[in-house]
């Protein structure tokens, strides 16, 4: 199965300088990005495959474009590192699990095994809160949207993170390109490490993990935005975002242990 994925967005430029941009998706067999009026870029990489363009921009508007492709493999899940364990089990800024302890559902902690916590909370979390479109806001942390109830893609990817390692599983946020999504747009899930390895789940159920194509990773969202201000100031003048697959969509229960591409 091959994934195609397109993504238009607008900036103007108030104040020249650097911005960075990250909507490779990683592993893309084939991969085009196109900034405007703009000079060639400087990459900066990251851990699991994220990485970002850097851009020196001048004032005034620009447009970017990505258009990347990849056949999609099953592949063995990633292991998880001692490394990995002992980031992904901290609080991080929007996943302040050492604030959380009273929000954790009861009964989960006494579950036993990693993989049937994650699955209870997955479905707490699903239960728990409305998805609405224009809902949260850039500094809500998991906190606020489970006193909200309700959220967006990133806000349900954060309040799974924050309590998978209140119980002491490790858990990292991921965006993703999402063939199937509805309204199509950038997409967020988290993985957790489950005896030693990676799956990804997604507690919107919005659109099956198996097309899934990895952009970045990190502990929230605050290490894996699609464009970020180095040391300029611009406005953001909207987005598009196409994902599709050249066949059918496969189904998905949000129960079977998926790999993330």
């Amino acid at each position: 199965m091959r994934t195609t994925v397109d993504a238009e967005f607008g900036v103007r430029v108030t104040k020249p300088g650097l911005a960075a941009i990250s909507v490779a998706a990683v592993r893309a067999d084939a991969g085009e990005l196109t900034v405007s009026d703009a000079g060639s870029a400087r990459t900066a990489e990251f851990e699991h495959g994220t990485r970002a363009e850097v851009y020196d921009l001048a004032e005034g508007e620009h447009r970017v474009a990505y258009h990347g492709e990849r056949v999609l493999h099953r592949g063995n899940a990633e292991p998880v590192t001692l490394a990995d364990i002992a980031r992904y089990t901290r609080p991080s800024r929007y996943c302040p699990s050492d604030r959380m302890g009273g929000l954790l559902p009861p009964g989960i902690g006494d579950l036993t095994g990693a993989r049937a916590r994650v699955q209870a909370i997955v479905d707490h979390v699903h239960g728990r809160l409305s998805y609405v479109v224009g809902s949260g806001g850039p500094t809500h942390d998991a906190i606020d949207t489970l006193l909200a109830g309700e959220g967006v893609c990133r806000d349900f990817a954060h309040v799974c993170v924050a309590l998978c390692r209140l119980v002491d599983v490790p858990a990292r946020y991921t965006s993703v390109y999402a063939p199937g999504l509805q309204p199509m747009d950038f997409h967020a899930v988290f993985e957790a490490g489950i005896d030693g390895r990676w799956y990804v789940f997604d507690a919107t159920r919005l659109a099956p993990r198996q097309t899934m194509l990895r952009i970045a990773t990190g502990r929230d969202a605050a290490d894996t935005p699609f464009l970020a201000t180095l040391d300029c100031e611009l406005d953001f003048l909207g987005a598009t975002v196409f994902a599709t697959t050249d066949e059918p969509l496969p189904r998905d229960d949000g129960h079977a242990p998926v790999v993330l591409a």
